[in-house]
């Protein structure tokens, strides 16, 4: 129920309040930076969101441990593969004589040094086959660094040099940590917990059974942890990106989440790391980017662990780009103005009724915009309102709507009125309905 106290007044009783779900809150200056607002797109970062896993040695694909959709933790197998490779074996193989040659040289150069103390042997002999095992150590060294290049680990070239000649090799994810938060980001483990991070598989380009090369691309990984944001402006934006990128100015992230709820607050104004250096030819925009710091969820499904990423490469939306510096004003969302022509005007609370079963009284006053947005409307703080006053949050079309009615007003008839307020002309039968004809 709503009452009109007087013509500048509306009166809401909780019931009608709620009905609006109106809320109400003080006003208190801010600064307020003007924005203007470029569409932006994730994607990936060159270099760290994916990457590919490729084969270090040519060989035969015996085993695939991680499909597509499945995520794998840092440094466990992807692939196993038999070697072909006959440098490969070669190398084990020469390994192998190597570490055999100075085992037997060693023995040699024992039973020589006792000799040599006796004065039954020149000392001339000790010192050659001293060179000797100089250079076979060498050589075992060169077959070391030689295996170690072509992707056998430390253990698999010290079962080789005993004589375990190694058939096969087991392909691991990179073994890297989860990518630290820049600084001044929130703390993202209300959600992500203590789990550590894992790989997700994007794409599996080899079958099992295939012969592949050396370098050959076996497997894709997402690591979609930190991407970047691309924003698109146009000839007149330039100057505005460049001096807010010199200045350091943060450019404010406008996500549409329908689940925004269900994740840890994000900081929501990012500085620009970099703008492009050209121009595209065909839409003639230019490109500037930001960092973006990913969140993620897990999930069990058939008992493998699922990655559920906040934001994905090609997820649109807004960036809303700081362009000048408003002191002393007063920030309130666009639903808490109503306009009447060049008029503006918010709804102030004035005084609350207990005996009407705590009915609020709201005043209409008029005040100066300096600059609206899609979010938000900019009044001055020129003495038409004062800190600290309560006022409609939202629904003031609504509120508006409701004194005009309590006092029995109505528009033109050859106009109609829209749910937000706005004051349009009807159409040729609207208007013949309205006269009567």
């Amino acid at each position: 129920m709503a009452v009109a106290a007087d013509p500048g007044t509306v009166t809401l009783t909780p019931e009608a309040r709620g009905n609006l779900q109106l809320e109400m809150k003080p006003l208190e200056p801010t600064a307020y930076w003007k924005v203007i607002d470029i569409p932006g797109v994730v994607v990936d970062r060159p270099g760290v969101s994916d990457r590919g896993v490729t084969a270090p040695i040519s060989g035969t694909i015996t085993k695939v441990h991680a499909f597509p959709g499945t995520t794998v933790a840092p440094d466990s197998p992807l692939f196993t593969i038999r070697l072909v490779s006959d440098p490969v074996h070669k190398s084990q193989l020469e390994l192998f004589k190597a570490m055999k040659e100075i085992e037997i040289s060693t023995r040699q150069l024992r039973r020589l040094e006792q000799l040599a103390q006796s004065g039954a042997l020149a000392q001339t002999r000790i010192f050659e086959i001293e060179n000797q095992l100089d250079r076979m150590q060498a050589t075992v060294e060169a077959y070391r660094q030689d295996l170690v290049a072509r992707g056998l680990s430390q253990k698999s070239i010290d079962d080789a040099a005993a004589g375990q000649f190694v058939t096969e090799i087991v392909v691991k994810a990179p073994a890297e940590v989860a990518a630290h938060r820049s600084a001044g980001e929130p703390n993202a483990d209300a959600v992500q917990g203590t789990l550590p991070f894992a790989f997700e598989v994007h794409s599996l380009d080899v079958e099992l059974g295939q012969h592949v090369e050396a370098g050959m691309v076996l497997m894709h990984l997402a690591d979609h942890r930190r991407l970047l944001v691309e924003g698109r402006g146009f000839k007149d934006d330039m100057p505005l990106v460049q001096e807010a990128a010199r200045r350091g100015l943060g450019v404010e992230l406008d996500v549409d989440e329908a689940d925004r709820a269900g994740w840890p607050e994000f900081r929501q104004r990012i500085p620009i790391d970099h703008i492009s250096n050209t121009v595209d030819p065909i839409t003639r925009t230019f490109a500037f980017f930001l960092p973006l710091e990913n969140q993620w969820q897990t999930y069990q499904q058939a008992g493998d662990t699922r990655v559920l990423w906040r934001f994905r490469p090609g997820s649109r939306l807004r960036l809303r780009v700081a362009v000048d510096r408003l002191e002393n004003v007063f920030v309130v969302p666009r639903a808490a103005v109503v306009r009447d022509g060049p008029r503006a005007y918010v709804f102030r609370q004035t005084k609350q009724y207990a005996f009407r079963t705590e009915a609020i009284q709201f005043a209409r006053d008029e005040v100066r915009v300096l600059h609206e947005d899609r979010l938000h409307v900019v009044l001055a703080h020129d003495g038409s309102l004062v800190a600290g006053t309560r006022v409609a949050w939202n629904a003031a079309a609504a509120i508006e709507r409701i004194r005009r009615a309590s006092r029995g007003e109505t528009g033109p008839t050859a106009m109609h009125v829209h749910a937000d307020g706005t004051v349009h002309e009807a159409g040729r039968h609207e208007a013949e309905a309205a006269a009567g004809k």
